[in-house]
């Protein structure tokens, strides 16, 4: 069985309520349709009912059972606005601006919804940036207990492939912090190891890569990441973590055999920690497309509660996987 069809057992298994606040995007319908006929999560969709059903019918899709929440509607919509100014007042904004924030920014609306649990998780970014889609998460849910800082991941499920697990690899960060430092990179691969456990129900292996194997070479983006494994180590002593090393030192045995012959990890990892976010973003994509892989993400960890993101040139089917991943991580939030 491959990773999202394993994820998507698990989420009908107990089912959660996950809202797609970007009811305008025509793959966030298709999506809706597609969960709803695989049982995957029970969905809420916010927006005009009429011109949800409109937009819907006019690309020959049928919805089904699902919650469409009307902000304009809403006896919800003045409680929230109620909660949103008292969460939000110290940083100047008026009962007014709440109401008005609600009204006009579903996203921000959707996120509302997670903090009262009158939703389980939220996955929106289709049509928002990354930025739009986390800073209302960060103001209104915020970090969970003990994280250090929120970033970003994806898993990625490569066609027969050998290395990682069977294939399955989570990266990170491939979509938000743009230039870690060392103790942010050891609390990413805290994040992450935590995440790749979550998700795939295997051990996992943490590769903090470079450009540089077990000192082969020096320079200051060297030593950040050396000093990245030594902060990991010490601080998370029950974590499986190496490195530095370059990415065929991670995944291939015979050339860790060569280069990193004493680390447990080098070889045989399936969780690996890019030094900066232009070699995760580069690195996951040159995986998806030339590979051919599943990407799904970026997903967001450290929030409080499950938020996801999506990339903006993402496909329907893209989404129907990130709410199945979603509607897990919130099966792990009970």
């Amino acid at each position: 069985m491959s990773f999202i069809d394993e994820i998507k057992s698990k989420a009908r298994s107990d089912r959660k309520r996950i809202v797609l606040p970007e009811s305008n995007d025509e793959r966030t319908l298709r999506a809706a349709a597609k969960i709803l006929d695989e049982d995957l999560a029970e969905l809420i969709l916010i927006g005009s009912e009429k011109q949800i059903t409109a937009d819907a019918a006019k690309i020959g899709v049928e919805l089904g059972a699902l919650t469409i929440i009307d902000p304009e509607t809403s006896e919800k919509t003045a409680e929230y606005a109620d909660k949103l100014y008292e969460l939000r007042k110290a940083k100047g904004m008026t009962p007014e601006e709440a109401k008005e924030t609600l009204l006009k920014d579903y996203l921000t609306y959707g996120i509302m919804m997670v903090k009262e649990d009158d939703a389980d998780g939220m996955v929106a970014g289709a049509c928002h940036s990354t930025a739009s889609t986390l800073r209302p998460a960060l103001q209104i849910i915020r970090t969970a207990p003990g994280t250090k800082l929120v970033s970003g991941f994806f898993v990625m499920d490569v066609p027969n492939c050998e290395f990682g697990e069977n294939g399955t690899f989570v990266f990170a960060d491939c979509g938000l912090n743009q230039d870690p430092t060392s103790e942010e990179l050891a609390a990413i691969a805290d994040s992450s190891a935590k995440s790749f456990t979550a998700l795939v129900g295997k051990e996992p292996r943490v590769a903090m890569l470079s450009h540089s194997t077990m000192g082969s070479a020096k320079h200051a983006l060297v030593d950040k990441v050396v000093e990245a494994v030594r902060i990991a180590k010490e601080s998370y002593p029950e974590l499986k973590v190496d490195g530095e090393l370059q990415l065929d030192a991670a995944i291939v045995g015979s050339v860790a055999a060569s280069k990193a012959p004493n680390s447990e990890v080098a070889g045989k990892a399936n969780v690996l920690i890019f030094p900066n976010l232009d070699a995760g973003n580069i690195g996951y994509k040159l995986v998806q497309r030339l590979a051919k892989a599943e990407a799904y993400g970026p997903m967001l960890q450290g929030i409080a509660k499950p938020v996801n993101d999506l990339s903006r040139g993402c496909s329907w089917e893209d989404i129907v996987g990130v709410v199945a991943i979603t509607a897990v991580q919130a099966q792990g939030m009970k």
